[in-house]
């Protein structure tokens, strides 16, 4: 019972920072929205900023499961699997009401007042471009991207490149821009662009 609170109250939390933010994310809210006693939250998190990373944390978990459905698929190239992880991406945002990625979402409300937020959204981050590093040094390896790409830079550029594109479709509602940037970034890397080497 204890653990089905838990979970129910990190469900209810993620959509709630999704769709609020961290600053308009209410515990009463929360403990409303969940039918769950005051005396319980403070049983599983010791604070709202507490509550709220282990709501990244669980997160997190959500975008590994994606990552390793994708990008460990054998029967894809390499750069497919990782459009394909961010295309996944795109439709979960898109049944969640284009409300974009939890993790730009805080880090562009809380980097620049809440340290643990900065470092906890820059680990989260980090950990995504690391998977991807792993895709592009394989298309590196079978001649999809020229022999001097630089796998960290196109990890990095690509993920800053989401994160503006999340937050635009999340101001618009609307899925387009993450479509465009997916189809500009990816006709550059498998064109003759050298800016990202």
């Amino acid at each position: 019972m204890s653990k089905d609170t838990r979970e129910r109250l990190l469900a209810a939390g993620l959509q709630m920072l999704l769709e609020r933010g961290y600053n308009g994310l209410g515990i009463q809210d929360l403990l409303a929205e969940t039918g769950t006693p005051k005396g319980s939250f403070y049983h599983h998190f010791a604070s709202k900023e507490a509550f709220a990373l282990a709501v990244v944390d669980r997160y997190m978990e959500e975008v590994h499961r994606g990552l390793d459905q994708t990008l460990s698929d054998p029967a894809r190239a390499p750069l497919d699997r990782v459009r394909d992880f961010l295309e996944l991406s795109a439709e979960k945002y898109r049944s969640e009401g284009n409300l974009g990625c939890l993790l730009g979402g805080l880090g562009q409300e809380l980097s620049g007042i809440n340290d643990r937020f900065r470092l906890k959204v820059e680990q989260c981050l980090s950990a995504i471009a690391e998977r991807f590093v792993t895709c592009f040094d394989e298309a590196r390896a079978q001649g999809d991207l020229p022999a001097e790409a630089d796998s960290r830079a196109l990890a990095n550029r690509l993920l800053d490149c989401w994160e503006g594109a999340a937050l635009r479709s999340r101001l618009w509602r609307d899925p387009a821009p993450l479509k465009a940037m997916l189809d500009f970034y990816f006709a550059q890397v498998a064109g003759t662009e050298r800016v990202l080497t």
